[in-house]
């Protein structure tokens, strides 16, 4: 494969965070019954009108200034026309020649570094129903509570060249739309689906090779097997001697693998044209700077920051930014806990917390640890009282058993033994019982060292001042 580049592009369609519909008041609620969510206007019904949800105006505006994009003065509802069971009015609304968001662009990282991504353009249109297959015999069933869901699709031009970095630009846009509180990211509920382009070419070759599109893929693991396993297709295809048909493929999770779906149509098949129920949709400076004005800080921003202003590396800030609530529970954690080095809490933050959220499959809203009883472990670690491994003890049962630190390190006696003289007397005792290793060290074995730490420790419960105790070893040695 290293004769061939690929290329990628993305469609997202993020579902907008209002409470109704983008041209109708019924509700967006997820998990309701079959067909009770959609009311005359999605239904297309006769003599029913659209009416524009401000909202979902608003939402989309919001992206625009995150991404650095154009907000256009006036777009255009357009209509797209098509035939599918799960589309009651026969066209889907959407934008076509005038999308509200144009431009604008996202940074990404992987290991390779920093990477920029164009934004083509950003549209509203609705969500269509949706077919059920499952629970039918011979037959499929169709609920509509979808329909008139409001979307943003965000297109991105083909910049991306890797599975990788696909997988990090959908991980980055996720993130900035739950950051900018316009989606909930829910993948696993639709409100996230990625549809992704691709196509080889032969490096050096500046025309693209023909492309297929993946559709619906609502995981960032299968938009990755999705890539590998297409890219691997396109390029058996082509060196057999045969050529890539531009079409529309499903991934198949079970199989591992992508299937065709259908011919990939042109837009001049769906036969635009300006939607005669809605007029076209103008959004004015003042509107945009009153947005503008309600943004939070961004992940870019806050990720300059904190290398600049708390000195921490690039790979921990990113971490942090990565997702809203990390950098607030890193931020509340920094807030409870002033004595303590910015990167001792990061290293907290992106190490142990994240890990025992991740078993447990919880984000940091639902921390069984609060910021605020982190922030007293790292203070009693900072001063001493306990050592990094107990912290870490400490640190589980307080996530399995609750309490705070100071509790538990009375309860348990856990706090470090940081006694000069306590300390010589431990040490003393295994010099002297241990006359070969003794030898052994002056005589130039410097790992043996080692031993002596760990029958200090093992002594001590694992409750020595490291510091202390290497220190002392040292001078007990030196003879």
């Amino acid at each position: 494969m290293s004769q061939w580049e690929i290329v990628i592009g993305l469609e997202t369609h993020a579902q907008l965070s209002t409470h109704s519909k983008i041209f109708s008041g019924a509700s967006t609620a997820f998990g309701a019954e079959p067909n009770t969510q959609a009311c005359a206007v999605d239904l297309g019904l006769p003599g029913v009108l659209p009416v524009p949800n401000q909202g979902a105006v608003e939402r989309a505006i919001r992206f625009g200034l995150a991404v650095g994009a154009q907000i256009a003065p006036m777009s255009v509802f357009a209509r797209k026309n098509y035939f599918y069971p799960d589309l009651p009015k026969g066209y889907q609304i959407s934008q076509f020649e005038l999308p509200v968001v144009q431009g604008g662009s996202m940074t990404i990282h992987t290991a390779a570094g920093e990477k920029t991504v164009r934004l083509t353009r950003a549209h509203l249109e609705e969500d269509a129903g949706k077919s059920l297959h499952e629970d039918f015999h011979g037959s499929s069933g169709i609920d509509l509570n979808r329909a008139g869901t409001p979307l943003l699709e965000i297109v991105t031009e083909p910049d991306m060249r890797s599975a990788d970095e696909a997988v990090a630009y959908a991980r980055a846009l996720h993130g900035l739309v739950r950051w900018i509180e316009i989606c909930d990211g829910n993948m696993q509920e639709g409100s996230f689906r990625c549809d992704v382009n691709v196509s080889v070419r032969p490096f050096g070759q500046r025309e693209y090779g023909t492309r297929c599109e993946i559709k619906n893929l609502n995981s960032f693991r299968f938009i990755e097997r999705a890539i590998d396993c297409e890219v691997k297709r396109q390029i058996a295809l082509i060196e057999d001697g045969g050529a890539v048909r531009q079409e529309t493929r499903l991934y198949d999770p079970d199989r591992d693998e992508t299937r065709s779906m259908r011919s990939k149509e042109d837009a001049q098949d769906y036969r635009y044209f300006p939607d005669p129920d809605l007029p076209p949709l103008r959004i004015d400076e003042a509107w945009v700077r009153e947005v503008a004005a309600g943004l939070p800080e961004l992940p870019a921003a806050r990720r300059v920051r904190y290398q600049r202003d708390l000195g921490l590396g690039a790979y921990d800030a990113g971490l942090l930014t990565a997702s809203r609530e990390a950098g607030d529970y890193f931020e509340a954690l920094q807030r409870a806990a002033p004595g303590v080095d910015a990167k001792v809490c990061a290293n907290w933050v992106n190490g142990e917390l994240a890990a025992a959220l991740n078993r447990a499959e919880l984000d940091f809203t639902a921390s069984r640890v609060t910021a605020d009883r982190l922030a007293g472990l790292l203070r009693r670690l900072a001063d001493g009282t306990v050592s990094g491994k107990i912290a870490k003890e400490i640190f589980e049962l307080m996530w399995t058993e609750g309490g705070d630190a100071d509790a538990i390190i009375d309860a348990r006696g856990l706090r470090q033994i940081s006694d000069s003289g306590a300390l010589e007397a431990v040490l003393r005792e295994i010099v002297e019982r241990s006359p070969a290793q003794v030898a052994e060290y002056r005589g130039g074995k410097e790992k043996v060292f080692g031993f002596f730490v760990g029958q200090a420790m093992k002594a001590t419960q694992g409750k020595a001042n490291p510091a202390q105790l290497n220190e002392l070893l040292r001078k007990l040695l030196a003879g």
